[in-house]
């Protein structure tokens, strides 16, 4: 007697009995397109906000994402590259030498009587001469005041007493004693201050053309145009960043970034400071502290990037500012 064995006659199911969606369910490549879900606009734009603040680890945590995924959407971003953009915005106009900007190099100061004391008054000569910002005559002015036998110091002292006899009561004339004995520390500052004029009208051709707004500046002006000050004449802080956040295009990506642009404004000021300028306009002042409190929110790429910020806040001396706790704490996060 026959008996039906299952195991000698395999049952073949129809060809087009096989569900379609599972036909080569068996291929290698189909299970790694399976396994790998499409990340969403949104989860772009989440990921990429969250790195500006938090570690790539961090984000991955936050997500719920593969941290090799987190990498890949940062860095096809570009969103964490320096933004070339914005440091064009943000550079001074490059050195160009000609005759017509050349600064004209003066003559002389002349001699003159100012308190009857010979040796004061010849101090007070030299410090004119000094003053002058050029190096030849500097050095001839130094090389002169070693023939005052008289101290320096002891000469300050008269020039007090004929100051405060001439002005009785007002004690404000001592400020122009400061320094008067100190003829080096004044030959180094008016070297430095003459150089920065010749710089700047290197740069900007003119003094018209120091003075006038930048690019810069009037993209601050732009941006914040409507905005009304406090009473203390400053910006609303949150008001401001919100502002410029709206310009994504010239925000600052990077460390390195935002310390280009503190170095642009610090440049600005000083140049214009050298040909008696004041100090910066109001929107100007408000996108330069926008980019210092940048410092605490974009992490560092870089060990160097975050040694350069350590840098900055000491050379600058703005390690007492109100925000250098939270850009301390973002370099070591």
């Amino acid at each position: 007697m026959d008996l039906y064995n299952p195991a000698m006659t395999p049952i073949e199911p129809a060809h087009d009995q096989i569900p379609a969606d599972l036909s080569g369910v068996g291929s290698p490549a189909n299970n790694r397109k399976a396994l790998k879900p499409r990340v969403s606009n949104d989860s772009r734009r989440q990921v990429l906000e969250l790195r500006r603040c938090h570690s790539l680890g961090e984000v991955a945590r936050q997500t719920g994402m593969p941290l090799g995924t987190v990498k890949t959407i940062c860095a096809r971003s570009g969103a964490f590259r320096d933004n070339q953009k914005h440091r064009e915005l943000f550079s001074l106009p490059p050195v160009q030498q000609s005759s017509g900007t050349a600064l004209a190099i003066p003559s002389l100061p002349p001699q003159a009587e100012v308190t009857g004391d010979k040796e004061i008054d010849a101090v007070l000569w030299l410090r004119e001469v000094i003053k002058t910002g050029q190096a030849d005559l500097i050095e001839k002015a130094m090389e002169a005041a070693k023939r005052i036998k008289t101290p320096l110091k002891e000469l300050s002292d008269r020039y007090l007493k004929h100051l405060v006899s001439k002005n009785p009561g007002n004690w404000t004339v001592a400020l122009a004693t400061f320094g008067f004995d100190d003829l080096e520390g004044l030959a180094k500052g008016s070297i430095k201050k003459h150089t920065r004029q010749h710089e700047a009208t290197a740069r900007f051709g003119s003094l018209e053309g120091l003075f006038s707004d930048t690019p810069a500046e009037l993209f601050a002006i732009g941006v914040l145009k409507g905005l009304k000050p406090k009473k203390d004449g400053y910006y609303d802080d949150t008001q401001v960043e919100k502002r410029f956040h709206a310009h994504p295009d010239l925000m600052p990506n990077t460390l390195s970034d935002c310390l280009h642009e503190l170095a642009y404004w610090h440049d600005l000021y000083w140049l214009r400071s050298a040909c008696n300028g004041g100090d910066q306009g109001p929107e100007a002042y408000a996108r330069e502290c926008f980019a210092f409190r940048c410092l605490a929110t974009i992490r560092p790429k870089t060990k160097p990037e975050a040694i350069a910020v350590l840098h900055y806040l000491a050379d600058s001396d703005r390690m007492d500012q109100a925000e250098t706790n939270a850009i301390l704490m973002n370099l070591i996060g």
